[in-house]
């Protein structure tokens, strides 16, 4: 089965500069398209979607520019992208205005997660012209969120329905309680399910190897989350995702693959193509 990566992230730190990577950290060194190669070696990916790093934001031309030739590249198997970018900039509009029908950039992406985006950033009315403007040059937004905050996700989509959204790993969906048992997911499950109701989002299935207890976990402990994501979104909305390297704190790739492919192995092998290949063609457009 051919697997199409929807989130690759790759940083050489001599040429981009990634002020959230802190230094003597394992993430803290370049990761570059021979370094995921070989870490994808055996698994049958065919395909790659770069996902955006946060680079220092003067260098977010130079990110988009590095993906484009990277996608032109007759052997990097990186076949499109999602760029990094502040949708409430003055300039926002003019940015992304480039990138209109473009065959490599797909989206955007501002993680809102971090500590520079407080609670409800995303519901500023700048931000929300500005994801409105993705939807209008064809280009999709990427939602990274804590999970406490997924109702504002359904706002924004109420408030940008002609913008398609793609919800990173699970909603960041807890995998561990602070004593390793499983936590209480019971308010993330409804988020989940209400968010799912609306027609212009799909969800990545994906990050939840970082969210996991490092040499404490297994399929079982990933399993539940993966469950309820099939349950809400259907087969027809959900994709896989590495978040290679990030995953490597936990995981290698290919034990994150191995542990997804055992939660899905009593799914239908029609649904598990959908998920690790077929839906990503239709969500991205690719050939």
């Amino acid at each position: 089965m051919p697997i199409i990566d929807t989130h690759q992230h790759l940083w050489d730190l001599d040429r981009f500069r990634l002020p959230w990577l802190k230094p003597g950290t394992p993430l803290a060194q370049s990761h570059t398209l021979a370094d995921y190669r070989k870490a994808a070696a055996g698994l049958d990916i065919a395909k790659t979607i770069y996902m955006e790093v946060d680079v220092e934001p003067s260098q977010q031309q130079a990110e988009a520019d590095f993906v484009i030739a990277t996608c032109r590249a007759a052997d990097s198997g990186m076949v499109a992208g999602v760029i990094s970018g502040r949708p409430s900039a003055e300039d926002f509009p003019g940015y992304i205005k480039q990138f209109k029908d473009s065959r490599y950039i797909k989206g955007l992406r501002q993680v809102l997660h971090a500590n520079a985006s407080p609670t409800g950033y995303c519901l500023d009315s700048r931000f929300v012209r500005g994801v409105r403007a993705l939807g209008a040059n064809g280009l999709q937004f990427d939602l990274c969120m804590r999970p406490a905050e997924l109702a504002d996700a359904g706002k924004l989509l109420d408030a940008c329905p002609g913008t398609q959204f793609i919800l990173d790993h699970c909603g960041n969906a807890p995998v561990h309680g602070p004593d390793g048992a499983a936590p209480d997911r019971t308010q993330w499950q409804r988020d989940m399910a209400a968010l799912a109701k609306r027609p212009n989002v799909v969800c990545k299935i994906s990050g939840l190897v970082n969210n996991a207890k490092k040499g404490a976990w297994g399929p079982a402990d990933l399993a539940p989350i993966v469950n309820h994501v099939l349950e809400v979104f259907g087969a027809e909305r959900a994709m896989f995702a590495s978040d290679w390297p990030v995953c490597t704190t936990v995981a290698t790739l290919a034990e994150w693959v191995a542990a997804l492919k055992a939660v899905l192995a009593e799914r239908p092998a029609e649904q598990q193509r959908k998920l690790f290949h077929d839906n990503a063609v239709k969500v991205y457009g690719l050939s």
